[in-house]
């Protein structure tokens, strides 16, 4: 009797115990878009198939155009103001390329070439109004700002203004106010190395330094760049945009290998700083 007890014993322990189904889902549910690789991060083009529809002028900021991914999900939202005298066409291709990455992006005119960097800042807030109430596509609780030399300060002023903001990505900034203390949205400053309209010492550089209050930063100057360089469409822009906005706008931290931690200076980049481990 013993030996059958002992056998029976034996039999339960080789039969597979049920264990609870592993997720296959990602455990982020702001996740969009397959794992990313050194090479995808500076692709010209994500997964998601784009559309786009042009926004006619509005009261409070000059129109546009929206690019939305083609998907039943819901995305973050980037709103990207040009500089001086410039308009939607200078940043435009960030439109295409980061919706094809899962955003939906809004690249803005505004209301004069001539607006000052406090009215564009109130403009790319207008204009991500603009696309919460117009596009179901999009989350209203994942939302960005970029913006190049006084859309950059823009960018800085709508941190400011609005610090329920996911992100912002001032490049080659330029304000007149030097200290951004009170910004607690994770801002990624970009500068050209030779940029002699918005010089890193009277700019970039203070901007970053003066941002205290937010829980992440970081400083890239773009090696031997001039001022329109931290907004073309290369490699490096492609590449820290792309990952901070996944980072900090979706959560997602598949990108921080390629923030954490911090690039040495290279034949691209001259300097670069940071808070990293991100939090």
């Amino acid at each position: 009797m013993r030996i059958k007890v002992v056998l029976a014993a034996l039999t339960l322990a080789l039969i597979p115990v049920a264990t609870p189904a592993v997720a296959t889902a990602a455990a982020n549910p702001y996740e969009r878009g397959p794992a990313p690789t050194a090479a995808t991060v500076e692709a010209a083009r994500g997964t998601f198939a784009v559309t786009s529809a042009a926004v006619s002028r509005q009261s409070n900021f000059g129109g546009g155009t929206v690019y939305t991914p083609t998907s039943d999900l819901t995305f973050g939202a980037v709103a990207v103001s040009p500089g001086f005298t410039a308009t939607q066409s200078s940043v435009a291709h960030f439109g295409p390329r980061l919706a094809s990455y899962g955003f939906v992006v809004i690249t803005i005119n505004t209301l004069s070439g001539f607006d000052d960097p406090d009215s564009r800042g109130r403009q790319l807030l207008a204009a991500l109004d603009y696309v919460v109430r117009t596009n179901p596509r999009v989350d209203a609780s994942r939302l960005a700002v970029m913006g190049h030399s006084m859309g950059g300060g823009g960018a800085l002023r709508a941190s400011a203004t609005r610090p329920a903001l996911q992100a912002s990505i001032p490049m080659a900034g330029w304000h007149t106010t030097k200290s951004w203390s009170t910004v607690q949205v994770p801002t990624l400053v970009l500068g050209g190395q030779n940029d002699p309209t918005a010089p890193n010492s009277q700019h970039s550089t203070p901007f970053y330094n003066s941002i205290t209050a937010a829980p992440d930063k970081a400083f890239l100057e773009l090696r031997g760049g001039d001022h329109s360089a931290p907004r073309s469409d290369n490699v490096t822009v492609r590449k820290y945009t792309l990952s901070w906005l996944k980072r900090f706008v979706d959560d997602d931290v598949r990108y921080d290998q390629f923030l954490c931690p911090a690039p040495a200076p290279n034949t691209l980049i001259s300097a670069y700083r940071d808070t990293c481990p991100h939090a």
